[in-house]
């Protein structure tokens, strides 16, 4: 029997995200956080690259500074995460989570720094499959986010992430030997302390995987208009 066609969720009353800080603001965050030092870049590169961005953008609001995938993986961002005081985590049948790349419709510029713009955390979609979601997104020509996007959205806005209300990043996948996909897909959600996570985990910004072909009601699908390096 064929599926039925999605639907919205109609049982959650819509959700505002708030807006990200500037550019400037941005760039101070991740060199506290060191990520500059991952990404093998100095403070001085990441200010200038912000500075130029915001200049170039004539004061716009609205863009993410990230790193490029290569420079800064997700295994080492995830842990910067914070929700409730509780750091971020990789799910533990997720080792092999840097080794999701870039699809060719989320491909990032080749350069340390870029800026994502149109955010969009995709609460739309909630309950559609990443397979019917994708060519949706591409239809809209909107881009779905890398794993290691959605983790910088966080960084920066960390009320992005809610109950009810978190996403998926459908723009990197694994792919096989034989040139296929592996059927998991990267998301990013809120841990509730069971299982394998441990109880200390709750609360706590979680990277898992959710099989390409199911729905969840919970799970928007994140996305941008343009990657861009000025």
């Amino acid at each position: 029997m064929p599926r039925t066609a999605p639907t919205a969720t109609g049982d959650r009353a819509p959700a505002t995200v708030p807006p990200l800080p500037c550019l400037a603001d941005q760039a101070e965050r991740l060199i506290a956080l060191g990520v500059h030092e991952r990404a093998g870049l100095s403070p001085a590169a990441l200010r200038a690259f912000a500075a130029d961005s915001a200049a170039a953008s004539a004061g716009a609001a609205g863009g993410l500074l990230a790193v490029h995938p290569d420079r800064a993986p997700a295994s080492a961002l995830a842990p910067l995460l914070r929700r409730a005081g509780t750091p971020g985590f990789v799910v533990t049948d997720m080792g092999d989570v840097d080794r999701f790349a870039p699809l060719d419709a989320a491909t990032p510029p080749d350069s340390p720094l870029y800026l994502l713009t149109g955010l969009d955390r995709g609460d739309h979609l909630a309950n559609w499959s990443p397979n019917e979601a994708l060519p949706a997104l591409t239809a809209a020509h909107r881009t779905p986010l890398l794993l290691t996007e959605g983790i910088h959205w966080l960084l920066q806005q960390p009320t992005a992430l809610e109950p009810n209300h978190c996403f998926m990043t459908i723009g990197s996948r694994l792919r096989k030997a034989n040139g296929s996909l592996d059927a998991r897909t990267p998301a990013i959600w809120i841990s509730g302390g069971t299982g394998r996570d441990g109880r200390e985990r709750r609360n706590a910004p979680k990277v898992g995987w959710c099989w390409a072909g199911n729905r969840h009601t919970w799970l928007g699908f994140a996305s941008a208009t343009t990657r861009t390096t000025r």
